[in-house]
């Protein structure tokens, strides 16, 4: 129904605004403003760290319509529009995260649709987008990881006021952004919010964001509150109501040439009831990335603190993080780089704090190429080298080592997160293995492809819980896969 309504006030808009088109394409004076702001300078410095960049705002398949190369669509610059399409074959191979030693060869299809409408009914502007996520060929029960079938992920409506807050001292406009409605974005490095990208489904939220600035600006400031969205696998998605996902960012970008701070703060509320208990965790915060001057050096780091309660626990959780890399000065741009991660676990079961980390809605394959670990109970060094030998093609590949923070949390992706997954007693150990992993992208037009190998050695922990749940083990697990996506729009 919702799509039906948004294809008429498309349609609608076409109609209304033809003339109003023709004005703008005809008008020098606005195309060489857009051209001079598009060539203003610009304060953001984009992260070096590996897998830590938010996707764009819109994503990085949408076009706008003019410049999509198709000549009828020349002159319509206020329209933006998406469609792409991805299939991944999988090999997983004693996959940790199944409650089963076994074989799986899963092919993941996801289609998405984009529209936005913009500048031309200003300050009003429309966003929808469509997504359809399907599993074939799985061994295991669909799960919404996997699939969540003729989905809207984002509806929402935005007030934009281009000027609101004047402008920067390199002369971008400094703007003002109201949404609401039902929206999909990624902020800081994507380890607490993010939309996972990689996973077939994408998370969605229902509420309210407000944006004080934009990307290019000195500063930037992000305000939300909203619920999170239950993905259903074939029923129309439903918000949770039962909890409030809230936070702010301030990104101070004026001395990015050397650092870019990002301090943060988010909550979460989840009211109590017979499934759930009552929860608040609050989690402020410090994120800071940069390049030290005249080198080639780039580094990383956040500090992350948690308090609050759940249920009748109190809530007290920690994380740090910190990478340094070094690109070094060859036409292949190799970096090389060290990184190393912590969240802490619940150190005693019987006591009456909780040392569990709160990931919040992070995406989680940046800790490991196989999607085995995610932000909690986890300390985690790691080497990274990436490199790009061609034009379009990219290589990167490392290893990592993994322990549990407390030996007596759970690893939550162990067995399908079954009760097996924790040794109260710490007896198992906290060694859960260690990997190697290596991932080659290439793009050609409209077409990419990447093709990408991980080799997991599974350590005592890992070995002991599963003796304990299968009545065996296995001493590793393999995992290849091969993507490929197809954009409608150069």
């Amino acid at each position: 129904m919702i799509v039906f309504i948004l294809v008429h006030l498309l349609s609608n808009a076409l109609v209304q605004a033809e003339k109003g088109i023709q004005q703008l394409a005809a008008s020098q004076t606005v195309r060489s403003t857009v051209k001079e702001i598009v060539q203003l300078p610009t304060y953001f410095q984009r992260a070096r760290s590996y897998a830590t960049h938010p996707e764009s705002d819109p994503p990085r398949y949408v076009r706008n319509l003019s410049k999509t190369g198709i000549d009828a669509f020349k002159d319509i610059i206020w329209l933006d529009v998406g469609l792409d399409y991805r299939m991944r074959y999988e090999y997983r191979n004693n996959d940790l995260r199944r409650p089963a030693l076994t074989t799986d060869n899963p092919f993941l299809l996801r289609t998405r649709m984009y529209l936005g409408i913009k500048e031309i009914l200003d300050p009003f502007r429309l966003v929808a987008e469509f997504e359809d996520a399907r599993r074939y060929n799985g061994k295991f029960s669909l799960d919404n990881r996997d699939a969540n079938e003729f989905e809207l992920i984002q509806t929402f409506g935005e007030l934009y006021f281009k000027d609101a807050l004047g402008h920067d001292d390199l002369g971008n406009h400094h703007p003002l952004r109201i949404r609401a409605g039902r929206m999909a974005w990624e902020v800081l490095d994507r380890r607490l919010l993010g939309n996972n990208q990689w996973r077939n489904t994408t998370n969605s939220f229902e509420g309210f964001r407000l944006n004080l600035g934009q990307e290019n600006n000195d500063w930037e400031i992000d305000l939300w509150g909203v619920q999170p969205v239950t993905r259903l696998i074939k029923q129309f998605d439903e918000r949770n109501k039962d909890q409030w996902f809230y936070g702010g960012i301030i990104n101070w970008r004026k001395w990015s040439n050397i650092i870019t701070l990002q301090p943060y703060y988010m909550g979460l509320i989840q009211d109590g009831n017979a499934d759930q208990i009552e929860r608040k965790v609050h989690s402020p915060a410090m994120r800071g990335y940069g390049k030290l001057p005249n080198t080639e050096v780039d580094f990383d780091f956040g500090i992350i603190y948690q308090f609050g309660h759940e249920g009748l626990q109190k809530k007290s959780a920690w994380a740090y993080l910190a990478e340094i890399g070094y690109t070094l000065k060859h036409e292949w741009k190799p970096r090389i780089s060290v990184f190393y991660g912590y969240a802490s676990g619940d150190r005693n079961p019987d006591d009456n704090v909780n040392n569990r980390f709160e990931r919040f809605f992070g995406f989680a394959r940046p800790w490991s190429a196989d999607d085995y670990m995610i932000f909690e109970n986890i300390q985690a060094p790691k080497v990274k080298l990436e490199f790009e030998p061609f034009k379009d093609l990219s290589i990167d590949g490392g290893y990592g080592w993994f322990w549990l923070a407390s030996d007596s949390d759970r690893f939550n992706n162990l067995l399908g997160g079954a009760s097996a997954n924790r040794d109260k007693s710490g007896s198992s150990g906290n060694f859960l293995g260690h990997a190697f992993d290596i991932r080659a992208r290439y793009k050609l037009h409209r077409v990419e492809t990447s093709l990408g190998y991980s080799h997991f050695s599974n350590g005592e922990f890992v070995r002991t819980r599963q003796q304990a749940a299968l009545g065996q083990n296995t001493d590793s697990t393999h995992f290849f896969y091969f993507e490929i996506v197809i954009n409608a729009f150069n």
